[in-house]
């Protein structure tokens, strides 16, 4: 594949909530970069406030560009490009923003995306110059779903993927190049209109969906997860805060270390820290009751008619 002007794109998407948390997640690759390699993070956001943007873009080194670009201008692009294809409303178009990135960004044929609720421990060089082949994407199983039975019964089921295929697409390197040519977007959007599925994760069970077969599985290490059911990696070389394991909210997390290290000079420690000391009680429930009820919502979407699962068993064009 080649590469724009030798750039390593690396994709995040925040709002003004998330961007203390996306300060670590950049002083931590900033921190394990390769000097004699070029670094460009672009932030798809929403609305962020000068303060914000101003504390973001002080985190930009010589090799490492830090580029924030509004999440709408690229949407309203992209609908022009797309000839008015896109007939979901742009708040609904958010939750799969993910998904737009090979076309958005044209001048790039291999990219990674990030979720913002990470730390990295190594070089995301490494990540990228991994050959994916002819796959669409390189992405982690997601190992907080195969750990829990009811939830791999969902995979299963509703989304027609086998536990151990289900990916985590809060890290995805992408093959932008093969997305656009085999018309990922198109077919995503001809399903999303066409039948809406019910599911639990969203753009993240699109892409499993669509995805599978063509899917190059990274080494666990750059997804690595809190999970007290699993022995943590020693040697984590991303480290993911999925779900509703923060050690910004509490303490005793897995890897928890790793974030303050690169939090204490990201520019926004005293704010984490008193986000953290300040956690609310009613939150701390209400985080207790997700998962149970991300649970109870899999189990009932199992049941419905309109399921991957099933229309792609009756014939339907899912996969590409």
């Amino acid at each position: 594949m080649k590469e724009f002007k030798n750039e390593i794109p690396i994709f995040f998407t925040i709002d003004d909530n998330y961007a203390p948390f996306l300060a670590v997640a950049l002083n931590s690759a900033i921190k394990n970069s390769n000097p004699n390699r070029y670094y460009h993070a672009i932030i798809l956001h929403q609305g962020l406030n000068e303060v914000n943007i101003i504390k973001l873009e002080a985190l930009e080194r010589s090799n490492f560009r830090i580029e924030l670009v509004p999440m709408r201008d690229n949407f309203l692009a992209l609908e022009d490009k797309m000839e008015n294809r896109l007939r979901c409303d742009y708040f609904t178009l958010t939750i799969y923003f993910r998904l737009f990135i090979p076309n958005m960004f044209l001048e790039y044929d291999k990219g990674i995306y990030i979720d913002s609720d990470v730390v990295l421990t190594r070089d995301i060089a490494d990540l990228f110059d991994i050959d994916i082949k002819d796959n669409y994407i390189g992405a982690c199983h997601d190992l907080s779903i195969a750990d829990c039975s009811d939830l791999v019964k969902y995979t299963e089921k509703a989304v027609g993927v086998n536990g151990w295929e289900y990916i985590n697409s809060g890290v995805l390197l992408m093959n932008m190049k093969k997305m656009r040519e085999d018309r990922f977007e198109e077919h995503f959007l001809d399903l999303l209109n066409k039948y809406h599925f019910d599911s639990i994760a969203p753009d993240q069970d699109y892409i499993n969906a669509i995805c599978n077969g063509k899917i190059h599985y990274l080494d666990p290490r750059w997804d690595a997860m809190p999970n007290d059911r699993r022995e943590p990696f020693s040697d984590p070389y991303l480290v993911h805060y999925n779900l509703f394991n923060k050690p910004w909210c509490y303490s005793g997390v897995q890897y928890e270390d790793e974030f303050w290290k690169y939090a204490l000079d990201s520019g926004y420690y005293h704010e984490i820290k008193k986000y953290k000391d300040n956690y609310p009680i009613e939150a701390i429930e209400k985080d207790k009751a997700c998962m149970d009820l991300l649970i109870q919502r899999g189990l009932e979407i199992i049941q419905s008619e309109v399921t991957f699962k099933n229309l792609h068993e009756a014939g339907v064009r899912i996969r590409l």
